[in-house]
């Protein structure tokens, strides 16, 4: 039991010294996970970052590899590269004052993440991993009626889960109700919620507030990967800022978003937190992608065991 006015999530870091904050999907996840990465370093902690990258890692140099599917990414990364979300948090990082390195996962099957991450963990001892997903398609367990893209978020869930350590493996899940571009019924999420609180692996939710220097901080990098990335900035961040700044309903802050409607609202600005090995015993079809080593395989995976499954039926929001 823990006293109302502790956090949950920043109670099981409590005695962690040395923690990876790890995007689970690809892309800008990593960026969902910047308010708690600089929590945790204005805390005095050693925070690692990492992603599982969209980006053209192959063309990169030798000396940039630090273990078989590990790159190190710096400001300096790739500079011919127009979209690398990685290298651009990398420049923003050293522009105010932070370690500028986020290290990079191509996009494999299971058994080649999971050596990666140990790798990585091994290198800087790491006591802590925080896999981060922009978004809520990482909390769904299969039989849901959509399930948004979940083929990178829960190889990296896989991954994590199969490893015997480190001591403390959290998911946490910013953007609630961003996945609805993707098809995902956000009812269905707050069941698999209530499903994870019964079971103990629900750590509870937070904001994260605009003024506080988190806040503030995460908007300013957001507002800076937009600009050095203007024709494929991150929809699920530019709603999650929008949020953060109080903005309501359909934001238009992209073209990529032309014939949709958002609604942008305040549960896009709540980090929802779980127990990584809690999550993972709910997910239908982990045993199924355990094997893999490519991402079609993943994928392939997936689309077979939705092919056999009875889908719950998606419900709306009653009021």
């Amino acid at each position: 039991m823990t006293p109302l006015h502790t956090n949950p999530l920043f109670g099981r870091l409590a005695d962690a010294e040395r923690i990876l904050v790890s995007g689970a999907g690809g892309g800008f996840d990593i960026y969902a996970g910047l308010p708690l990465a600089l929590s945790l370093l204005h805390q005095g902690r050693e925070v690692h970052l990492a992603n599982l990258s969209f980006s053209a890692l192959a063309g990169l140099p030798d000396d940039a590899w630090a273990a078989p599917d590990l790159a190190v990414i710096t400001p300096e990364s790739a500079p011919h590269q127009r979209y690398f979300p990685e290298r651009t948090l990398a420049q923003w990082l050293r522009g105010h004052g932070y370690p500028a390195v986020v290290h990079a996962f191509p996009q494999t099957g299971v058994q080649p993440l999971r050596a990666a991450y140990a790798a990585l963990i091994e290198r800087y001892d790491i006591d802590a991993v925080v896999l981060v997903d922009g978004g809520t398609d990482i909390l769904l367990r299969g039989d849901e009626a959509g399930l948004g893209t979940p083929e990178e978020d829960l190889t990296s869930v896989a991954a994590l889960a199969g490893l015997d350590g480190p001591r403390h493996r959290l998911v946490v899940s910013l953007g609630f109700g961003v996945d609805a571009y993707h098809g995902v019924n956000h009812v269905q999420v707050l069941e698999n919620i209530a499903a994870l609180e019964r079971e103990g692996a629900y750590l509870g939710a937070f904001s994260v507030p605009r003024t506080s220097r988190e806040g503030a901080l995460y908007l300013d990098a957001v507002s800076h990967a937009q600009e050095h990335t203007p024709e494929h900035p991150s929809i699920v961040n530019g709603s999650i800022a929008a949020a953060v700044r109080g903005a309501f309903g359909d934001v238009r802050f992209t073209d990529r978003t032309r014939g949709s409607e958002l609604f942008v609202n305040p549960l896009m600005s709540l980090y929802f937190a779980f127990d990584l090995p809690g999550l993972a015993g709910r997910c239908l079809y982990l045993d199924r992608i355990e094997d893999t080593h490519l991402m079609r395989q993943v994928q392939s995976r997936i689309a077979e065991f939705r092919e056999d499954v009875v889908t719950r039926p998606p419900r709306s929001f009653p009021h």
